[in-house]
Parts: C-alpha cells; structure tokens; sequence
C-alpha cells in the first residue's frame, strides 16, 4: 500500500511555514492520539503516520528533499530514515513541552486531566497589559488566575472518602505502558489507570477522581517601574498544585507577560521617548517657547529657535524612561512639525501677501537651495 503525501497527511498546503505546520500537527495529534480511540486498531497507525510525516516536513533539509523526490528520499535508509526520531515521545516533548505521548500528559494538571506520575505542578500564563505610564511608573496591582488545588472533597486523593485506592495491576505502579512496533516505541498512559499508576474503585465526586479542581485566585503582583513589552515575570510557586497522588509536592510558576499600550502622545525605544510637536509658523519663524507633556504627568518648556524648520529635534536630558532595577531615566527627543496656517481672513492674506512681495519667499533656505538646482538642471538641458 503506497503511503499518503505528508502535506495531505497533516492537512496543509505545500507552502506551510514552521508554525502552520507546527499548529496542524498538535491539532491532528489531539484528533487522532490513539488514547482517544481505544476501541480503534488503526488509531496507533494514523498517529505513526502523522508523527512521521511532521518529523520529515518539520526538519528543513528533510522536508527539501521529500519535495524533491517525494517518499523516494528516505528509501533505504536515505536522510537517516524517514522519522529521524526514536519514539513518539521526541515529538510531544517538542510541541506540548512534556516528556511521553500519552494523550492525557498534554493538558497538564487540574481540571479532570490526568498528570504524569513523579511530575510537579504545572506552570502558568497570564497575559497582562498595562499603559506607558503605568511601565514608567511600575504599578501593584492584583490579578485573578484560575490555579489548580487539591479537591476539598477528597484532599486531593481522588477517590471517594473510604473508598480503597491500589496500584495498578497493568503497569506495576509506573502510570504508563510501552509496546514495540518494528523500529517504533510506543508509550502512552496506563489505560488502566489513565496515568496514575493506581487504580481508584470509587472515584470522587467533586473532581471526576483528578484530585484537582480549578479555583480563582487573587494575586498581588508587583510591575516593576521601567518594565518594557514582552518582559516575563516569573512568580514562583504560584502556578498549579502538584497531584498528591504520584507528584513531587513542588507546585508549577505562574510567568505573567507584559505587553504596553500604544501611547496617544510618546513613542518609546528602550529608555528613550520620541514624540512630534507641531509649531506655528510664525513661532518658527520668529522663535518663542512651547510646552511639551512629560510621561510623569509634568511639563517641559523648550526654547523654539528661530527660523525653526519641521524635523528639528530638540532634546531633553532624564524627561524618558525609567530604566528597570536602576535610578536612571532615559532622555525625550521632541521633533518639530511646522504647521502652515489655515483658513486665514482677509487681513491675514494681506499681509501674507506684503510679505511675499517684501522678498519673503527668499528667507526660506531650503527652498532656495532646491529652486537653484532646478535652474541648474534646466540650464544644461538647454545647453
């Protein structure tokens, strides 16, 4: 029997980048894990089937040489074989963070999933924005976030006040079965004990025998001043109880991202601040002061040159940032936009135009210097 097109086996086009494919894979492999289909004799071979075909078009150099000669390329041992892996483990360390393929080891503790025997609580995320001010200044404040706990009920045992709980006679006590399929390895989760490496004859009620239910809690949290987007704040033992059956007693981390606001007035790079003010024309000209917000709540009065042209950048020293774990603050540059008046009234128009006739236009530098290159241009033209 020929085998199936990997790209058709994951369900992509043949121009799928690394995250298409990646997103493809731990959707089909939740599909498809045989612990889903127990009753199913294919399932195991579907799932080969989709391990292989992710660990050829997941390597670069293997996936360039099966668009070139197809399953050809890996006939007779070419490129180290077609998997390039020992067992389905490999795969699932790599895109669900765990060690093992047991259908049940992808979704971590709590909530009715099962865990990996020996395994500590599982880690956390909470996604967190906060405003520019709130970065420069730093900010306590308090989140809530759902946390795996031992069950009230059955103080995290998962089994039914007075009912008996055994290891498990299919594997020994080790929560998980390997079976060998030619070259292949196979291990998944007990499916006797769906991992736990006991066997429960009375499951308890208030958890469906996880030992864990989901709980909101409230956390103080403490954004440190001068925080930037992406920071990542570990909170130790903050994440998920570890089960009291078979886990290590050592709860998970809750890691909280940061990520910043866009900003109305400021622009930031690192410490530093950039914002555009815009100018009258006639304070351009004639120089004067303009006050410009600071990203403390304040204001700074900077001195406009005159003959001011839009694009100058003036700057000023500690009025950006703060730097994280340090005193210091970065510096604000404030670029000029030069604004032409509008909407101007007779008399205004007037005297714009006594202006021009005064020889105005020739007070603009940059203008000149174009115009006498133009003439320049036009002049070997003609010659």
């Amino acid at each position: 029997m020929s085998k199936r097109d990997y790209y058709e086996v994951l369900g992509v086009a043949k121009t799928a980048n690394e995250k298409e494919l990646k997103s493809a894979f731990r959707k089909k492999a939740m599909e498809c894990h045989p612990d889903r289909h127990p009753d199913d004799p294919e399932a195991e071979a579907r799932f080969k089937e989709l391990n292989e075909a992710y660990g050829i078009l997941s390597d670069s150099d293997k996936r360039a040489a099966y668009d070139r000669m197809g399953h050809r390329a890996f006939e007779q041992g070419g490129m180290g074989g077609a998997g390039g892996f020992q067992d389905f483990g490999d795969i699932f360390s790599q895109i669900f963070g765990g060690a093992g393929g047991g259908f049940a080891d992808m979704f971590g503790g709590g909530g009715g999933g099962r865990q990996q025997r020996g395994q500590r609580g599982s880690d956390l995320r909470y996604e967190m924005e906060v405003s520019l001010e709130e970065a420069y200044a730093g900010k306590d404040i308090e989140i809530t976030v759902p946390i795996s706990e031992d069950c009230e009920r059955c103080d995290g045992l998962g089994a039914e006040p007075g009912a008996s709980i055994d290891t498990c006679s299919t594997c020994g006590g080790a929560g998980r079965v390997r079976t060998q399929q030619g070259f292949f390895t196979m291990e998944r989760a007990c499916p006797t004990c769906g991992g736990q490496g006991e066997y429960v004859s009375d499951p308890c009620k208030g958890c469906d025998g996880s030992g864990q239910n989901r709980v909101q809690t409230e956390l103080d949290v403490s954004i440190p001043a001068g925080v930037e987007d992406g920071t990542r704040i570990r909170l130790s033992g903050q994440g998920d109880a570890a089960p009291k059956r078979g886990g290590t007693g050592q709860r998970g981390d809750l890691y909280i991202f940061v990520s910043i606001k866009p900003h109305d007035i400021f622009e930031r790079d690192g410490a530093h601040l950039y914002c555009r003010a815009p100018v009258p024309m006639t304070k351009a000209a004639l120089g004067g002061d303009v006050e410009i917000p600071t990203i403390d709540g304040g204001r700074s009065k900077i001195k406009i040159p005159e003959g001011s042209q839009s694009g100058k950048r003036m700057r000023l020293r500690g009025k950006g940032m703060s730097v994280l774990r340090s005193n210091q603050r970065g510096d604000m540059y404030v670029e000029l936009s030069v604004e032409t008046p509008s909407h101007l009234n007779a008399r205004q128009k007037e005297l714009l135009e006594e202006f021009a006739r005064e020889g105005g236009d020739e007070t603009s530098p940059a203008s000149k210097n174009f115009f006498d290159k133009a003439r320049k241009f036009w002049d070997n033209l003609v010659d």
